[in-house]
């Protein structure tokens, strides 16, 4: 009986058919359109000007991202902490400010602390100031009676009010992930850290936390570009950042279709970069497992 087969490709050619097929053409695409637009727009004088005048929101995202983060992140290591405690208190005051954070879409949280929570906790630090005072403690314009006034240069500006925002809203999702990464170490490891003589933080410190820590880097890295993306949030308080000086010029120019092409293209540019550089890392840590 004859049986038919099929003709098998040669090797060179399922290599390279296999080579292509691996290929990210989603980057490529990207990378070749973002290439051909940044020589468009360096050869077209309106696209200059309106780089020229999104320059300042760049560093202003910049360092509301970076600040946010580095202050989420220790939030979240607290927090995170706190939701393996064996503490009732510890662990349902955590679970209480990730319950809380989780639950409120990032706008609202950043419109709270800025008109609400941030004022409360002024209000109540000038209090306590003003009763230092009474009590000769300390100078009747001590810094904690004069903080928010902006006469005397203690304003909590807006910039200030979104970091802190962005940070408790991140700090949720980041206690989470460390909550994640310290839960996925096998009860062995801190049985034996036990067993040989450390206490509780000792083994945390020591056994627990650097194992975790290297586990959440990947996911921890796409909450820094999640929060780079969410940070055009806080043009809704006013903050000169891309977003808000994009808005401002699209207004005063008409010039909408290219404003937000610059927009959208330095964002884009920001965070496939991130990307690129959180995917080098967990391949560098599968590599080294």
């Amino acid at each position: 009986m004859n049986q038919t087969t099929k003709p098998r490709p040669p090797a060179v050619q399922g290599r390279l058919i296999d080579t292509l097929a691996d290929l990210p053409w989603w980057l490529l695409v990207i990378f070749l359109g973002g290439i051909l637009f940044a020589f468009y727009a360096s050869h077209d004088q309106t696209y200059r000007a309106i780089f020229d005048f999104l320059k300042t929101g760049l560093l202003v995202t910049l360092r509301v991202t970076l600040i946010a983060y580095a202050i989420a992140i220790t939030l979240g290591l607290l927090a995170g902490l706190g939701r393996v405690s064996k503490n009732p208190i510890i662990y349902n005051a955590a679970t209480l400010y990730v319950q809380v954070m989780r639950g409120l879409p990032i706008l609202v949280t950043i419109l709270y602390v800025a008109f609400v929570f941030i004022p409360a906790i002024i209000t109540l630090i000038n209090t306590v100031g003003a009763f230092l005072a009474e009590s000769n403690i300390l100078a009747a314009d001590n810094i904690l009676a004069k903080l928010g006034d902006r006469r005397a240069g203690l304003e909590v500006g807006f910039e200030a009010r979104a970091i802190m925002a962005l940070a408790f809203s991140y700090g949720a999702f980041s206690a989470e992930i460390f909550r994640a990464g310290i839960e996925s170490i096998g009860r062995g490891q801190m049985e034996a850290a036990r067993s040989l003589g450390m206490n509780y933080f000792q083994s945390m410190r020591y056994i627990i936390l650097p194992q975790a820590v290297r586990r959440v880097l990947p996911p921890l890295g796409n909450d820094f570009i999640a929060m780079l993306k969410e940070s055009s949030l806080v043009s809704a308080l006013g903050v000169q950042d891309i977003t808000q000086l994009g808005r401002l010029y699209s207004a005063s120019s008409f010039q909408y279709l290219k404003t937000y092409n610059m927009v959208a293209y330095l964002y884009l540019s920001m965070t496939i970069l991130l990307s690129l550089a959180v995917k080098a890392m967990e391949v560098r840590l599968k590599t080294d497992e």
